[in-house]
C-alpha cells in the first residue's frame, strides 16, 4: 500500500508553511499527499455564527483554498483533502496510523502547535506510528539547497539510531544533499566503567576514537544503500542537543529519533528532541524507533 504524506493543517501560518513543505516532498518521493483539516463546533459567535453546518462550510472552505494554492504550484500532484469534526489528537493520530511521515507546523521557539494551541503536536509525535516533521512558519523552498545539509543524530548501538539514519539517508538522496550524522559524548563517571569497557576504550585508541568507531559502524549500512550521499561524520565532546543545534544554521532538515514516553502530566519527549525542536530554525523530523 501506497503511505501519503500527510499534512495537517488548521489555518495558521505554521499549517500552510508545514503543507508548502509536505507537497514538496510528496513531489520528490513521487508520493500523493493527503490534507487533514480536523475541527470541533463552537457554539458560539467566534465565527459569527453558532451553526454547525455553517461553521463546517466555513472551515472547508478555508481548507480548500490552502489546497488549491498547492495544486496551481504542483499540477500533477494527487492530493486530497479530510475535513473531519472531532478531536485532534485522535484524528491526527489515526492519519498518521496511514501515512508515510505526517507534517505539522511549530511555532518558533516555544510551544509546539497543532490543530489547538498547547500540547497536540507533541502528543500526536508521541504516539504517531511514522516520521512527524514540524515546519515554521515563514519556511521556504530556498532553504532547501545544494550545501544546505540533512543533520541526523546518533546515539547508542547502531540499531538504536537506525530508523533516523535512514530517514535522513533517503531524504538527502532525493534531495542531492549532504548528510551530517553528528554524535555527541561526554565524560561518563568513573564508576560507569568496567573491566570490559576500559579494554573496548583501550583498542579503540581513547574515548573520542571509540565514538567516532560506533558512530562508522552505525553509518556502515546507510552509505552502502545510499553509496551517492556524501557523509560527513561529526563526533564532538558535549550534550547531544547542544551539538545538534551548533550545526543547524547549515540545516535544511534535522533528524532525531524518538524517546518518548507518557505520564500522569501528559505526553513526555526525550531532552534531546524536545531541544531541537523548541530551537532550531530549519524543519525538524521526529523518528519513532523502527
Amino acid at each position: 500500500m501506497t503511505r501519503p504524506i500527510t499534512a495537517g493543517i488548521d489555518g495558521t501560518e505554521e499549517s500552510l508553511a508545514a503543507l508548502a513543505w509536505a507537497a514538496r516532498e510528496a513531489v520528490r518521493r513521487d508520493l500523493p499527499l493527503r490534507v487533514v483539516h480536523a475541527w470541533r463546533f463552537e457554539a458560539h459567535d467566534a465565527l459569527e455564527t453558532g451553526d454547525r453546518a455553517a461553521q463546517e462550510q466555513w472551515v472547508r472552505d478555508a481548507a480548500e483554498e490552502a489546497v488549491r494554492a498547492v495544486r496551481e504550484h504542483h499540477g500533477g500532484l494527487d492530493v486530497t483533502t479530510d475535513v473531519m469534526e472531532g478531536d485532534a489528537v485522535e484524528t491526527l493520530t489515526a492519519a498518521a496510523a496511514d501515512a508515510g511521515m505526517l507534517v505539522l507546523g511549530s511555532r518558533g521557539h516555544g510551544r509546539l502547535v497543532g490543530f489547538l494551541v498547547g500540547s497536540v503536536g507533541q502528543q500526536v509525535m508521541v504516539d504517531a506510528a511514522c516520521p512527524v516533521v514540524f515546519v515554521r512558519a515563514g519556511d521556504k523552498a530556498s532553504g532547501e539547497v545544494a550545501g544546505h545539509e540533512i543533520v541526523v543524530g546518533q546515539e547508542g548501538d547502531p540499531e538504536d539510531s537506525a530508523a533516523a539514519l535512514g530517514f535522513a539517508f533517503e531524504t538527502a538522496a532525493r534531495r542531492g544533499a549532504t548528510v551530517r550524522a553528528v554524535r555527541a559524548w561526554t565524560l561518563p563517571p568513573v564508576f560507569a566503567y568496567s573491566p570490559a569497557s576500559l579494554q573496548l576504550l583501550d583498542d579503540a585508541g581513547g574515548l573520542e576514537p571509540f565514538e567516532r568507531k560506533n558512530l562508522a559502524a552505525a553509518l556502515a549500512p546507510w552509505r552502502e544503500r545510499y553509496p551517492d550521499v556524501h557523509v560527513v561524520e561529526h563526533v564532538e565532546m558535549g550534550s547531544a542537543g547542544q551539538v545538534l543545534l551548533s550545526v543547524s544554521g547549515t540545516a535544511q532538515l534535522m533528524v532525531v529519533g524518538r524517546r518518548a514516553r507518557r505520564s500522569a502530566v501528559g505526553a513526555r519527549i526525550g531532552s534531546v528532541a524536545g531541544g531541537v525542536l523548541h530551537h532550531a530554525d530549519c524543519p525538524v523530523a521526529v523518528v519513532p524507533p523502527a
